[in-house]
């Protein structure tokens, strides 16, 4: 499936949702959403020895993602640093593909675990994604992420993702994302 076909409102140059980087708010079809300083991103609580360079907690280098479930999305802000730049005051398309991915596969990952009715928290990893570049991501101001579940089985999760910066979706993401069992060299490593 195209990229196109999954996000068409990005062609139509359609703004949905409003970043305000001075109070830390999202404003756009699901109302406005805060994260607050005091909640636990779902990389603390279910991962916080998790050493992945996208979202570990226990990564002092890392970029640490951290995602927070909030309605049917899950929703994570993160501030660019120079070293992450492709050129001055734009973040690294490489980059960009990181943060998305590990965003994404927590939120996956959150699908499953309310899904289920195990009190474990399932260890997923990443099949496949693809990410479009609309428009440059600057590096000056934080970078919100929003990512929702398209669809899902028992062991495979479906997301859909997109970066607002500056007021303006400037990325949009598409992945898939299993959960792994004993054996896999993913597993048991939250």
């Amino acid at each position: 499936m195209r990229m196109e076909e999954i996000f068409p409102e990005a062609n139509d140059d359609l703004q949905l949702s409003v970043w305000d980087s001075e109070g830390g708010n999202m404003e756009g079809p699901q109302g406005n959403i805060q994260i607050d300083d005091s909640e636990l991103a779902l990389q603390d609580i279910f991962g916080p020895k998790n050493t992945c360079f996208g979202c570990g907690p226990s990564n002092d280098s890392g970029l640490q993602v951290k995602s927070f479930p909030k309605g049917s999305s899950c929703v994570a802000v993160w501030q660019p640093k120079t070293k992450y730049e492709a050129f001055p005051n734009i973040l690294c398309g490489g980059i960009i593909g990181t943060l998305l991915d590990c965003h994404a596969n927590w939120t996956a990952a959150w699908h499953l675990y309310k899904q289920s009715n195990s009190k474990k928290f399932p260890y997923t990893v990443t099949a496949e994604f693809s990410v479009k570049l609309f428009k440059p991501t600057s590096s000056l101001d934080p970078v919100f992420m929003t990512a929702n579940v398209s669809g899902s089985s028992n062991r495979s999760v479906d997301v859909k993702a997109k970066i607002l910066s500056r007021g303006e979706t400037t990325v949009a993401f598409v992945g898939k994302f299993v959960a792994v069992e004993k054996g896999h060299p993913a597993y048991g490593r939250w």
